[in-house]
């Protein structure tokens, strides 16, 4: 399969929106990507919005940019309580200097803010944060998928067709 040799780590914590991060998860390990789950706790396990459970493989101490190739952040209100964790924003900042891919979608955006990463770039979000997006920064466009050198941002989960062929072609 064409990516794998990849591996890509999606962090969570609760109430992470469901499809934001199984919907990628599904994808790339179908492409043959390893896909890690990140918590604040290894082995505790986390529920969705809607319910789903996801179970963390590490935890947000065992994060080492150098073991993996890619990022994925998914929205939901996750991200509020992801980016109140310096190991979270400096992997996520250490990600970013490496030059590689980091996805975010909807309120994914709270945690590259934190991390102070986004200031002059292009992204998207969902409306909701678009004044926290424009406020640290970002050149904030309404369109359902938004590349900016090795970030991937999207809107909401009916663009994550369009958000994960971006992210995917990064990761070739």
């Amino acid at each position: 399969m064409e990516l794998k040799d990849k591996t890509i780590v999606a962090v969570i914590h609760d109430i992470f929106e469901d499809l934001e991060l199984w919907y990628p998860v599904i994808r790339l390990r179908e492409a043959g990507a390893k896909v890690v789950l990140a918590g604040e706790k290894p082995g505790k396990q986390y529920t969705g919005k809607n319910g789903l459970p996801a179970t963390a493989d590490i935890g947000y101490a065992d994060l080492d940019d150098k073991k993996f190739d890619g990022l994925i952040i998914p929205g939901g209100y996750a991200p509020d309580k992801m980016r109140r964790y310096s190991k979270v924003l400096d992997f996520v900042k250490q990600m970013d200097d490496a030059g590689k891919p980091i996805g975010i979608i909807c309120h994914a955006g709270w945690v590259p803010i934190s991390a102070g990463i986004l200031k002059g770039r292009k992204a998207t979000s969902v409306g909701a944060i678009k004044d926290d997006m424009t406020n640290a920064g970002v050149n904030w466009v309404d369109e359902p998928v938004v590349t900016d050198k090795n970030l991937v941002s999207s809107r909401t989960p009916v663009d994550l067709p369009d958000y994960m062929k971006a992210y995917l072609q990064l990761l070739k």
